[in-house]
């Protein structure tokens, strides 16, 4: 039996194996960087090794550097995670060689799986549905440009050694094929340490499924159902959902049995898993096999009640797996959603600083029977640093399967109301977005592809405009909210002479285009909210003057709502609803309506830089006439490169920065005249 496991990782897939192994007795050892020195992994392990500066580069993927932490403390095992050395031959092999364990896969599969290229090829010789591509090395981008062109537009051009979006580009055009090639070879660079780049073609419209496989070392393996990843951004999966809401019996059985027989070809064992695209008509080809753990595991955990942590460190100290095929059951549905540190309000750029507030949802069982996981590896009060992955946590609800009622709608209402209660403040943030999500049609319908969110939100996320219906129900909330702020500081002024403060029942409330005559009724249960249209909403909220957070009951419907005092306004947050209500009296309301607005700063001749980050190139120069569309700078942020094109026509004025420059938000990086 293992008796101590170092995990070469960081973040929140750390403390997710540091959990499992404490449940099983082991000892658990961090690895951390100069940015990660305070954080919660290394806090939960039993011990901890300092690895190098900031840079995953300089620490998390020198392997030098993790054998060296496995001599210092003595680990017989190594479980890699996702990501960094997770897929590393190299890595799995040294390992080999120094008699210690490694929570993965054999390395023979691990190179013939684990490299994109490679694994299509053994895919197509056994059999296996493929898409169309070009597999062979690509020398520069005139010849990425002419095998685009040749397979036919539109085309994904990849990364060999990718994973989770990096290396990523879908090009539409030659031009669009050359300057894909060239930002996908840097990012593969940067974050894998191998920019080899092949393509293939892009199937449009398509659903992204993938099988969940399990084997051990004595020759089983397993497929554990399927999970629908087609929510996705920028080709990184944003919501994941199992099973997937499009398959049959019939296709899961033969996505199934097609995985575990590629599984069997190449020797596999562990946990991993076989993508594929489905199209329309659930034909299914093979995209990629991950030769490790997946981000979105949880949800496969959830449905089947099997820990694949717990597994694979069975599997690794030589035991057979305890279950058949036919002991594979799914159970119930489960969504996960994944927290971002990135603005929805700025086109999703990365987001950096100290967390303010965290203050997930409780974990656990609900009286309804539904459950919520938070996996996370960030506390409050913690950095969330430049250097690495965006991903703060991943928010996970399961719903029983119930007579009368489907059950991925119940995951989702769960969802829905578990991203109501999660308090995230200090950086940007996806929250608001994935509420957004849960509430849409569409989705809620499953009928989604990996087309989905550019097809749904064209021009960005700019929030949710509140329906009437939702408007009154915030204006009941902010009137709620009013009367307490105005009853508290009754309490405090007290009585003057022979005079008591008095607080008003009617008022005036505005936000967002919405204005709502109310009266309010007032009493120890709650209160009565009267609207000039006759409806009467009744209130009972928890909420006292100081909290950032209430649950209100109206007329029978419990809202999650954030809350902030901003002056003599009122900022609601709720359902990606993101509100400033002002309460004012009758009077005062008119008198309001007078007021000038106050216009933002014109920065309509700046280029700022969008996130924090490191200028990588600037391509034009001071005097030079740009076109719109052309490329201006290149950011670095979280280990994905950002292009920033000119809006329109214009002559650059001057040049602010420089490549190598590291750069806070809002930054000036160019002007124009």
């Amino acid at each position: 039996m293992i008796q101590k496991i170092l995990i070469a990782n960081r973040g929140e897939i750390a403390c997710r194996v540091i959990k499992t192994a404490r449940k099983m007795g082991i000892r658990t050892v961090a690895v951390y960087s100069d940015a990660d020195r305070n954080a919660l992994h290394v806090e939960m392990a039993d011990e901890a090794v300092h690895i190098g500066p900031a840079p995953s580069s300089q620490s998390y993927i020198v392997i030098d550097k993790i054998l060296e932490a496995i001599k210092q403390t003595g680990a017989d095992a190594v479980h890699p995670g996702y990501g960094f050395l997770s897929e590393n031959a190299a890595f799995a092999e040294a390992l080999e060689k120094a008699g210690v364990a490694f929570i993965g896969l054999p390395v023979g599969a691990i190179k013939a799986m684990g490299d994109k290229i490679t694994s299509k090829k053994l895919a197509a010789e056994a059999g296996v549905s493929t898409v169309p591509g070009h597999m062979g090395l690509i020398a520069d981008a005139e010849e990425a440009a002419r095998i685009s062109a040749s397979i036919g537009y539109p085309v994904m051009i990849k990364a060999s050694a990718g994973g989770g979006g990096k290396g990523m580009r879908i090009a539409w055009s030659d031009d669009e094929a050359r300057e894909g090639f060239q930002s996908s070879k840097k990012e593969a660079k940067n974050s894998f340490g191998d920019d080899r780049i092949f393509i293939e073609k892009f199937v449009t419209q398509p659903r992204h499924i993938e099988i969940q496989v399990l084997g051990d070392k004595h020759g089983t393996v397993l497929y554990l159902g399927e999970r629908e990843c087609s929510i996705q951004r920028r080709n990184q999966k944003v919501i994941e959902e199992a099973p997937s809401p499009f398959l049959d019996e019939a296709t899961r059985r033969a996505m199934g049995e097609q995985a575990v027989a590629l599984s069997k070809a190449v020797g596999y064992h562990s946990a991993g898993t076989v993508e594929f695209i489905v199209d329309g008509n659930r034909n299914f080809y093979f995209l990629e096999m991950n030769t490790r753990l997946q981000v979105e595991h949880p949800v496969t955990e959830l449905i089947t009640g099997v820990d694949l942590v717990e597994q694979m460190i069975r599997v690794a100290g030589g035991e057979k797996l305890a279950f058949g095929q036919d002991d594979v059951k799914l159970n119930g549905w489960a969504i996960e959603s994944r927290l971002y540190a990135e603005d929805p309000y700025r086109n999703f750029l990365p987001s950096i600083g100290r967390l303010s507030c965290y203050r997930p949802p409780v974990e656990g069982t609900k009286a309804d029977g539904t459950i919520v996981r938070n996996d996370t590896g960030v506390f409050e009060g913690g950095e969330i640093s430049m250097y690495y992955d965006p991903m703060v946590a991943k928010l996970c609800t399961w719903a029983p399967e119930k007579e009368g009622g489907p059950a991925r709608l119940t995951a989702i209402d769960a969802m829905s109301a578990a991203l109501d209660d999660f308090e995230v403040e200090g950086i940007g943030h996806n929250l608001p977005f994935l509420s957004a999500v849960m509430q849409h049609d569409r989705f809620r319908s499953g009928n989604i592809t990996t087309a989905f969110i550019a097809e749904e939100f064209p021009d960005g996320f700019h929030g949710v405009a509140p329906d009437d219906g939702s408007a009154q129900k915030l204006a009941a909330v902010a009137t709620v909210v009013h009367q307490a702020v105005q009853a508290r500081a009754t309490q405090i002024s007290g009585t003057i002479g022979n005079h008591r403060r008095v607080i008003g029942r009617d008022w005036v409330v505005t936000f967002a285009g919405h204005e709502h005559a109310v009266t309010l009724d007032a009493s120890s249960d709650g209160a009565n909210v009267r609207f000039s249209d006759g409806t009467t909403l009744a209130v009972a909220s928890d909420w006292t003057p100081g909290r950032s957070h209430a649950s209100f009951d109206i007329d029978g419907m419990i809202m999650g709502v954030k809350i902030d005092l901003l002056g003599t306004g009122i900022r609601l947050r709720w359902r990606g609803i993101n509100i400033i209500a002002h309460v004012r009296s009758p009077r005062v309301a008119e008198l309001a309506l007078m007021m000038p607005k106050k216009l933002p700063p014109d920065t309509s001749k700046m280029l700022l830089c969008p996130m924090p980050g490191v200028i990588t190139a600037v391509a034009v120069t001071q005097g030079e006439t740009v076109e719109a569309g052309q490329t201006l700078a290149t950011v670095e942020a979280m280990k994905m490169e950002n292009i920033l094109r000119a809006e329109r026509r214009g002559v650059v004025k001057r040049v602010a920065v420089a490549a190598g420059a590291s750069l806070a938000v809002d930054e000036l990086i160019m002007e124009f005249e």
